[in-house]
């Protein structure tokens, strides 16, 4: 045998060691836990300018400035932190075209697509209820004065 076999393997750090309990692989995520991973995705989902532009890009691919053309008060600052967080998360694609200057297109992804027509039931009933919305909230600042 060499003396390279016989080394004793040591522990890793433990800095490099997680201190959470691992989850048994059959138990679903728990939202209502704070350390579950689902909320990242659930705080993404409910940004409003998440809902906007996965409704656009659903309907088709755009480049970034048509985005920021159909979403009125939507800045150049959260367009591109949105679009690179939903491109992170495998909901939005991104393509440059080497052009002068180059040209980017978003396009929603199959994943992205999933989740098209839940963000696009929350536009509709947003629509749908803000009158309902505006009215209670008029009742309650009339109330809380």
């Amino acid at each position: 045998m060499l003396q390279r076999d016989l080394a004793v393997k040591k522990a890793p750090p433990r800095d490099l060691i997680s201190s959470a309990k691992p989850r048994a692989a059959h138990q679903p995520p728990d939202p209502y836990s704070e350390k579950c991973p689902t909320r990242v995705v659930l705080d993404r989902i409910a940004d409003k300018w998440t809902v906007l532009v996965l409704g656009l890009l659903a309907e088709n691919p755009l480049r970034f400035n048509q985005l920021r053309r159909e979403i009125e008060g939507l800045t150049q600052k959260m367009a591109s932190q949105t679009l690179k967080a939903l491109e992170r998360d495998g909901l939005v694609a991104r393509k440059a075209t080497p052009t002068v200057p180059v040209t980017v297109e978003y396009s929603i992804t199959p994943l992205g697509r999933t989740l098209a027509a839940t963000v696009e039931a929350l536009q509709i009933w947003a629509q749908m209820h803000i009158g309902d919305v505006i009215k209670a909230q008029k009742r309650y600042d009339g109330a809380n004065r």
